[in-house]
């Protein structure tokens, strides 16, 4: 819970009258208690979290996400889980430098409202690679100008990466309200 990325979209959604509950996959509860990486846990072990978290909270009105990884995660299992909506902070439509596999197949029949905020330059998903995809109707996406996985752009863009962080909260804010 110590990272400043989706510490500023807690706390920006919060200060918004949100309510946001967070919680570690069991991988980076161990990184956390020895202080030493480790890689994340295998897909079914970080999808059985999801569902024991979602259970203990009722998908009702719930809106998951996550970070990379962590927004995959939520994307396979939110039409399952009946959740309200999706949001995907710098979505990996494919590793680093795999571009001819993309990790979209089930992103084509997802039926969740769902928003990803991506970065133009995301190196999991630029806007070239991303925009030809065939993805849901259910799927909108908020592209940070400039940005890189974080949304981070460069010096040179003339953009500042608060800019960019706030433009997403921004979008998050409104599908939110869409959302109702």
């Amino acid at each position: 819970m110590d990272i400043k990325f989706m510490n500023f979209f807690a706390e920006g959604l919060a200060a918004q009258g949100y309510r946001i509950v967070r919680f570690e996959f069991p991988y980076m509860a161990t990184r956390r208690e020895t202080g030493k990486r480790r890689p994340p846990d295998r897909q079914p072990v970080l999808l059985e979290t999801w569902r024991a978290v979602i259970s203990d909270i009722g998908a009702g009105r719930l809106v998951i996400g996550g970070k990379s990884m962590g927004g995959r995660m939520a994307s396979l299992i939110a039409d399952e889980t009946k959740v309200r909506g999706l949001l995907c902070l710098g979505y990996p439509f494919y590793g680093a430098g795999r571009k001819e596999k993309p990790r979209t197949e089930h992103l084509k029949t997802l039926t969740t409202p769902t928003l990803i905020c991506q970065g133009t330059r995301d190196p999991m998903g630029d806007r070239a690679a991303v925009s030809p995809l065939a993805l849901s109707p259910a799927i909108r996406v908020h592209w940070a100008e400039d940005g890189d996985h974080d949304l981070r752009p460069r010096r040179a863009s003339g953009l500042t990466y608060d800019q960019n962080l706030t433009a997403a909260l921004d979008a998050i804010a409104r599908f939110l309200s869409v959302l109702g």
